[in-house]
């Protein structure tokens, strides 16, 4: 049973994001991703002034006429939201936990989503499933989101993009607006995100701490692996030691990035210490601009 200090919390996430979808993300997210996606609706004969390029040559062979597919924007979409809850989420040194950043993110983008008369569906895993709910609309299925990706406590601690990613292509079948949320502490994951996305509009996110990209001088401290519980004592005040911290840090970065920007997957970067707010609506204007330059050639 959850409590009453956990429903406050959830009341307060959905007051603070819905401020913030109402007004400053109005409109961005309609922009973003309405009708990038085209969906079959009939074949008709040519007219004039059609663009040859929809001609359906099979129809046209057939009939010994000319014939042009008609397509019409997809209005309603699925957003799915793919949460990493592995133990590396609940690690914080500001202000918040990278999984109570999630879990804003996500409240922000499935409510935009029903703003939008969009499904939203959402899967939590580690190197487990451990959660999936089906596409839904409505505020209680939003309530429902903010709930899990807050409260939902998870099996596994370790984390397993693949195997999340190919439960979702087979759940599910036709083309979503996927955000991957995770910190991407995993590896091989590549060729499951390539032919996810090939059949959704990914989107990854990652979430950071200050504290995983440098370490402060602080003396002798013992550090633990949140995934695999392993626990080691450095000395932080060794300056050698901090600076190929750093230097790792920059270089899993630059990796990362590199894997996205090879599949064509677009990327948003979060942290524990700045707003999400800021990042999230230059990344709307991002993809709007994007859709309207495809539009305009």
């Amino acid at each position: 049973m959850i409590s009453q200090d956990a429903i406050k919390k959830i009341r307060r996430i959905q007051i603070r994001t819905r401020r913030t979808v109402n007004e400053i993300l109005a409109g961005q997210y309609q922009s973003a991703f309405k009708g990038q996606g085209m969906e079959f609706r009939e074949v008709r004969s040519y007219v004039p002034g059609d663009d040859i390029r929809s001609i359906d040559w099979n129809v046209t062979a057939r009939t010994g006429e000319p014939h042009v597919k008609v397509m019409a924007e997809e209005r309603e979409l699925t957003v799915a939201l793919l949460v990493d809850m592995s133990g590396s989420g609940r690690f914080g040194s500001v202000s918040r936990l990278k999984n109570e950043l999630a879990a804003e993110l996500c409240a922000v983008l499935a409510l935009s989503a029903i703003n939008n008369n969009d499904k939203v569906s959402l899967l939590i895993f580690t190197d487990d499933l451990e959660l999936y709910v089906p596409p839904q609309k409505g505020s209680r299925h939003v309530l429902r989101i903010i709930r899990e990706v807050l409260y939902f406590q998870p099996k596994g601690r370790a984390t397993n993009i693949t195997r999340a990613l190919n439960y979702l292509n087979r759940v599910i079948s036709r083309k979503a607006v996927v955000f991957l949320v995770s910190d991407f502490m995993d590896q091989g994951y590549e060729d499951a995100l390539r032919v996810t996305a090939k059949r959704h509009d990914v989107i990854a996110v990652s979430v950071s701490d200050p504290r995983e990209m440098s370490l402060p001088d602080v003396g002798r401290v013992a550090v633990a692996d949140a995934e695999t519980g392993r626990e080691i004592l450095i000395n932080t005040g060794d300056r050698k030691l901090r600076e190929a911290y750093a230097q790792k840090a920059r270089e899993e970065t630059a990796a990362r990035e590199e894997i996205f920007r090879r599949n064509r997957i677009d990327s948003l970067r979060l942290s524990t210490d700045k707003s999400y707010v800021d990042e999230l609506y230059r990344f709307f204007k991002l993809r709007e601009r994007r859709r309207a330059g495809r539009a305009a050639l």
